[in-house]
Parts: structure tokens; sequence; C-alpha cells
């Protein structure tokens, strides 16, 4: 397989002989509750991500059956529940059918609801035809899994930050060796901490401090993060709806479980962003042993301009980088041609319509390296918001130096709610270089060079027509950073993670690094 970045973009991942792949661990189709077939999400998938668990509702041993109030609620579930059951067996010849050695790896999932507990996503390593465990507890969860499938099996609270009681994450039932992490980011927004601007928005309620990551590390818990989309209309990976990656030894179903095992993960909002932190030897998710005298490794590699990198050590922050600032770029090319990322996106136009995108774009005079879909679903958590709009499978493609693709992509619902689709370009060009695009038989000629000054915009037509946006070129210093960090001692007890923020809003989050004297 084509490796996402080049050796000279990740040197630090590549001295600790490992690479970044992306995924989405906790998804939903019409398998359960939700919308859209399974071959769907598992296409839909393969176009974005490195590896995909579709997840079906299997349980929720302590449902509120007695709450008028709540019927409605009740009601889907238990329809979800029963054909799940009726769907479970014959599902994996599905999965088994999209797996794809070396390229894409599927893993079978399911999820049981709890109030008192926090719902958990359970995910086997195996493609092998196996039941889903049911539990009341996680300590029962364990011992069915471990009884089973031995080590090849784990578990998650999901969407923790809701409170506990009310499927919110339950620290003091939480155990590190069933649940290597928790999901900290998705559809449902951010858990990091109490304040954060994507805040939960969910029927279910809103943000509960207790319940976030940072509570969790103030309690001593060891665990790594992730992000997944809990996306409800068969859309693994879907842009902005959250993703994770994995730092593994190789892109095969065994080293991708293996990291997600030693919690050699990250959370992410949408760009596929290399964020790779270490002490020594010792990467994000790992424990080390207490020193004198320790710096953290930075790699960053953003999916576009770099806005700040921040510390955190012991939930508090402890150093703030700009790269416009403080430039360290990976790579910062021979200065006869810049390399750059240009995202594309498409959509706009009038409420409630969509407009069918295709086109090609290449570059003159310059290099098309690499190019990354940024496609997304439908914006449905519950089976009661809507239906999916079992939109027409995307394609983007890259060959012989020409982009093509096509995709569909509605209307901003409203002014806050972004429903564009796009993709991004990864490549090197002088400052002489024009891009050629023609978008659904719009002719484009754009200098490079306008590029780097800012944004080129416009509609197919009148005003509310279908637009297009070719968002600025970030210089190398600007979408690169690597370095370290001092940390003085570093001492039994402490814990340091590290959070980048591009400039459009889309982030990324390392697991902690711990520091144990067991280490």
């Amino acid at each position: 397989m084509t490796r996402r970045f080049p050796e000279r973009l990740t040197p630090l991942a590549d001295r600790l002989g490992l690479e970044p792949l992306y995924g989405d661990i906790h998804n939903h189709s019409a398998l359960s509750y939700g919308h859209g077939r399974l071959d769907d999400a598992l296409a839909r998938a393969a176009l974005q991500l490195d590896f995909v668990s579709v997840t079906g509702h299997a349980a929720w041993p302590d449902m509120p059956v007695d709450v008028p109030e709540v019927a409605h609620i009740v009601d889907f579930h238990v329809k979800g529940f029963a054909k799940l059951k009726a769907n479970w067996k014959d599902h994996f010849e599905t999965l088994s059918a999209y797996e794809n050695p070396g390229h894409f790896a599927v893993f079978p999932g399911y999820e049981i609801h709890s109030c008192e507990h926090g719902d958990y996503t359970i995910v086997y390593a195996d493609l092998d035809v196996a039941e889903p465990e049911l539990a009341d507890t996680p300590e029962d969860l364990k011992s069915a899994l471990k009884a089973t499938k031995g080590d090849r099996a784990l578990a998650f609270p999901h969407h923790i930050g809701y409170r506990q009681g009310a499927r919110g994450i339950n620290w003091d039932t939480f155990d590190p060796e069933l649940s290597p992490f928790v999901e900290m980011f998705s559809m449902h927004g951010c858990a990091e901490e109490s304040e954060s601007e994507r805040s939960y928005l969910h029927s279910m309620g809103p943000v509960n401090g207790a319940s976030t990551m940072r509570a969790g590390l103030k309690r001593g818990a060891v665990f790594g993060i992730l992000g997944n989309t809990d996306h409800h209309s068969a859309y693994p990976g879907s842009y902005g709806h959250g993703r994770m990656a994995v730092y593994a030894e190789g892109n095969d179903r065994h080293a991708i479980f293996a990291a997600m095992r030693a919690r050699r993960t990250n959370a992410l909002t949408g760009d596929n962003i290399h964020l790779l932190t270490a002490i020594g030897d010792t990467v994000q998710g790992g424990i080390t042993a207490p020193s004198p005298d320790t710096a953290l490794e930075i790699e960053a590699i953003g999916g576009g301009f770099i806005d700040m990198i921040d510390v955190f050590r012991n939930g508090a922050l402890f150093s703030r980088i700009s790269p416009e600032l403080e430039p360290a770029p990976v790579d910062p090319g021979d200065g006869a041609t810049t390399e750059t990322i240009l995202y594309v996106e498409l959509g706009w136009g009038a409420r409630g319509k969509s407009h069918d995108w295709t086109g090609t774009l290449n570059l003159e005079g310059g290099e098309i390296l690499s190019v990354e879909p940024r496609f997304r679903g439908a914006e449905i958590v519950s089976p009661l918001e809507g239906e999916d709009e079992a939109a027409v499978l995307p394609t983007l493609d890259l060959t012989e130096g020409r982009v093509t693709f096509s995709v569909t992509a509605a209307a901003n619902p409203n002014n806050v709610t972004s429903a564009t689709q796009g993709f991004a370009i990864r490549l090197k060009a002088p400052p002489e270089a024009r891009l050629k695009a023609e978008l659904s038989g719009k002719a484009l000629d754009i200098a490079i060079e306008d590029l780097f000054e800012g944004a080129v915009s416009g509609n197919l037509g009148p005003i509310d027509s279908p637009a297009y946006r070719f968002h600025a070129l970030p210089r190398p210093h600007q979408w690169q950073w690597q370095g370290r960090i001092p940390l003085g001692a570093f001492e039994a007890g402490e814990n340091i993670y590290v959070r980048l923020r591009e400039k459009t809003g889309q982030m990324a989050w390392t697991s902690p690094i711990f520091c144990r004297k067991e280490a």
C-alpha cells in the first residue's frame, strides 16, 4: 500500500517503526436502527479510511421501559436490537467481502447502552463468526469477552461526556483492562474538558465536567483517547464528525488491533492529521518511568494551516506553540518549489437543494503528490430525526497527475452547520504554476501564487447557486512542525498530552503519556 505520508515527512514515526492509519470504529447503518445499507457504509469507509467497524445496537439492560415520556425512544431501540439479532450472523459475510488485506481492515462491532455505566462499543479483532457477548456491567462484559475471545476483543465507553446516570461514563466502573481507550470526540461533541466550542447539543443533554477526559486523568485513570463519528446514516469517517488514528507497526488487522490495545491512538475531528509524541521510545498511550530531566518530542503534519499546538501537563496548559512564530517544518523543501496542501470545498446554494458535482483538476508546471477525500454524510444521530440522503458513492481519483471526482453536495441547512463536500490535494509547485480545473462545466485557471495570497471562490451561476472554494495554500512551516519541549523532571503520577488546532477548526488530540513507577 502507498503510505499516506512519505518518509521525509515522518522521521520520528519512522524511527519508532510506526505509521499513522485512520479509521472509525463506532458508526451505524440499517444493520440495527439507523439508515443506509451496510454495503454502502463499507464502500464509503473504504474510500477514505484504512480500517472500520460498523456498529450494531445490541442491548440496553437498564432501559427506562416504565417512563411514558421516553416510550418513543424505547420503541425504536427494541426494534433495532431485534433487527441486529436477526442480521448478526449473516453480516459477517458482508464484512469479509470488503476486507482488503494491506489496504483496508474491517472489524465486527456492536454496542451496549447503560444509564448506570455509560454506553460501550465492543470490537472483535477477527472476522470469525461469533455471537455478541451481552452483559449488564463492564465487569461482567470483561469476563464474558475474556472467556470467549481471550485478548481478541476490546470495549470502550463512547460519548463519555454525558453525566453519569444518563449514559455518560462511570469512572468508578471503568476498567483499563477492558477498555484501552475512551471515545472523547464524535458527532455528539467534544468531552476533553468542561468548556469546548464543540458542545454536546443532542437531546440527551450537555457535557458534565465529571465525565470528561480531564476528570478521568485527574482521578489517575490510565487510558488512550479516540474519536469516531457515531454516524447513523451509513457514512463511517464522515468529515468533521470524528475519526481516529492508530500508530501501527504495519497496515494489517493484527497490527492495527495491537496498536489499539497499546493505546497508540489519537482523536481527530476530520482531517487526517499526523500528530505523534514521544518521550524517548515511549509514544502516546504509553507509560514511562520517572526521570529527573526529560523532553517531549512532537511531530506534526496538518491538513492545512496549523493555528496552534498545545501541550497539557496534568490537565493544565504547559506550552503553546505557534508555527507562525516558531517555524520548524519537518521538510522545508528546496526553495525552488513549495510543497503545500490545497483544500477544494464544494456546496452552498439554495437551502433544501443539492448539486451533483463532477470535475477534473491538473497542475501545469507542478506536481500533484496525493489526494485525500473529505466527504461527509447527513447530520443524523437519532432515527427520529430524518432519513438517509442515500447519496451515490462519491469518486475521487488521481491518475497521471490528473484529479477526477464526482460527489453530491447538499446546501448548508443553516448558517452554522456545514454540509459541504471536498477533498485535499498535496502538491509541489513553483510560483509560476497554474491550476487548471473544470467544475461541473465551469472552466477555471488559477495562479498558484494567488492561492498563497488567499482563497479563491465563485458560484456556478448567479447568487444562491452552488459554489466552490479553493482554500488558501499554506507554506511548509504553516502545515508542519517538529520539536522538543523540555519537561524537566517527569514524576510518578503525571500525564501529558498534545492538542493541535488548525485555522479551519479541525483538531487532533494525542493519547496521554503517563509516568508511573512500575514502568
